[in-house]
């Protein structure tokens, strides 16, 4: 007889259901992780594939900024949906369905025939990607009832940048792979000319239809995982109630105004209507997306002071989130293909650059993690904000040409940069009481993605129209951005020492 699913209701949470969350949780960042740094690593002969007699590095330039920013785009919208269905139906069974989405539509990925369905496919596949770390950081931070708080937000950073590693190595040992999955295909009586077309252009058709792989996690969270006994407490009380599905389609204009940011980007359009353009359809996309809690704040009738407060922090969690999403997005993530290019497409250049930036950055997780629980919140952030300028310019201002020092410099510049995302779990979840926690910290750190989204489209542009395909020079401009993080410091709550808010 089939197993069947745990009663959610009826949640004790022991050592063992803590455990099992936090693994499930985990590999759901781990695979997180995989799809991302998926993209970084086969761009390049991707996108040069699919444009053919159009190939350039300044129409590359363009269209890897224009796929970037649309799997941003999806991040934050996923982020802010799923967010909304984890403080509606619990955090677990949100959080499978945000897997399985992110999973079936990357594999979807290896049938692309025009740039524009990888556009299409990332932006997809990310609004899984967006909602998995929201529900996945509440869900833990939930069940393990505020204990060891720094150590889990270190661990949450750090199987997140594990993904990029295991992307690395699966794209070194590209041939062995090639060879083990075309045997398999061959036993299925897969065609000849598929398996040949798969394996062409560095294998990118491939290693995108490996995305499929996180949907076996799905099978872990449905049967074995627990439910947020917090967030139990909040249903069997009636407050998760409020949750209407129409107020989704404040999202949906919300990510219509996103596309319209896209399109003023990716198109010849003067500086000055860009500029009136993205203004005008940011404003849109805030209300858009604080839409479905504004509602559900009235709806169960919170106090004035609380709805404000509860929105205002939702804005300044965008803005600290946004400052090191754009300086990851914007510079960072150009890493790969900017190795590609100096070493003059050299076989395994940006499969080493992907894996010392990665482990770079699973030290910087743990490291941020550790550093803001013992002190101030709002200092730590501040100290992040300096050693990731400073890890950036060094790393795009001293790499003229291929050598040791440029895995060096990416090793720093991808400890510095990403130990944001060992220190946002760490923060978010201590800003939102339970029954707003998902949908909170979901809006909080993806929308930080729609401006990051602009400003890697600002590097699209400033490498072809600048820089003349010079990614060195366009990214190290773009990383002075962590500047404006101080100007929020003194907006942030302090939460150094204080229990999650209830």
């Amino acid at each position: 007889m089939a197993a069947s699913p745990p009663d959610h209701s009826q949640i004790v949470t022991s050592t063992s259901a803590r455990t099992m969350a936090l693994v499930a949780a985990l590999l759901g960042w781990l695979f997180d992780g995989f799809e991302m740094g998926l993209f970084p690593v086969v761009a390049r002969p991707a996108v040069m594939e699919l444009l053919g007699n159009q190939a350039s590095d300044q129409v590359f330039g363009r269209w890897y900024g224009v796929i970037t920013a649309a799997f941003l785009v999806g991040a934050a919208t996923g982020g802010v949906v799923f967010g909304w269905l984890g403080d509606r139906i619990g955090r677990v069974r949100a959080m499978t369905l945000s897997i399985l989405t992110y999973a079936v539509v990357s594999a979807l990925g290896a049938f692309a025939m025009h740039p524009w369905h990888l556009v299409a496919v990332r932006f997809l596949a990310a609004l899984g990607m967006g909602g998995e770390w929201s529900l996945g950081v509440a869900l833990v931070m939930e069940i393990w009832q505020g204990r060891s708080r720094g150590l889990l937000a270190g661990l949450i950073g750090a199987a997140g940048n594990l993904g990029y590693v295991i992307v690395a190595f699966l794209s070194l040992f590209l041939n062995q792979v090639q060879t083990a999955l075309a045997s398999i295909m061959i036993a299925l009586q897969i065609p000849q000319e598929w398996i040949d077309r798969l394996a062409a252009n560095s294998g990118w058709r491939m290693l995108m239809l490996m995305g499929i792989l996180p949907a076996l996690l799905t099978l872990l969270i449905r049967f074995f995982v627990p439910e947020s006994q917090s967030w139990t407490e909040e249903r069997t009380g009636g407050r998760t109630k409020g949750w209407a599905t129409k107020d989704l389609l404040g999202v949906l204009v919300g990510s219509a105004a996103c596309f319209g940011i896209l399109g003023l980007w990716a198109n010849d359009v003067i500086w000055v209507v860009r500029i009136v353009g993205t203004i005008g359809f940011l404003g849109v996309v805030t209300v858009g997306y604080l839409w479905p809690i504004r509602n559900y704040l009235s709806r169960n009738a919170e106090t004035p002071e609380f709805r404000r407060a509860t929105l205002s922090m939702m804005l300044i969690a965008a803005g600290i989130s946004g400052v090191a999403l754009l300086g990851t997005w914007g510079s960072v993530q150009w890493a790969q293909p900017w190795a590609d290019k100096l070493s003059e497409k050299l076989p395994g250049a940006k499969q080493w650059t992907q894996f010392w930036s990665a482990m770079g950055a699973v030290l910087g997780c743990l490291v941020a993690a550790m550093l803001g629980e013992r002190y101030s919140r709002r200092w730590t952030y501040g100290f992040l904000l300096l050693i990731s300028l400073g890890s950036a310019q060094l790393f795009f201002r001293t790499n003229e040409t291929w050598s040791n020092w440029f895995f060096v410099s990416v090793f720093l510049a991808g400890a510095c940069t990403a130990s944001f995302y060992g220190w946002l779990p760490l923060y978010l979840p201590e800003l939102f009481p339970t029954r707003v926690r998902a949908t909170g910290q979901g809006f909080g750190f993806n929308f930080g993605r729609i401006l990051a989204a602009i400003g890697t489209l600002q590097t699209g542009a400033l490498m072809e129209g600048v820089f003349q395909g010079n990614y060195g020079q366009a990214c190290a401009v773009i990383s002075f951005v962590y500047l404006g993080g101080f100007l929020l410091i003194p907006l942030m709550r302090e939460t150094c020492g204080k229990p999650l808010p209830e």
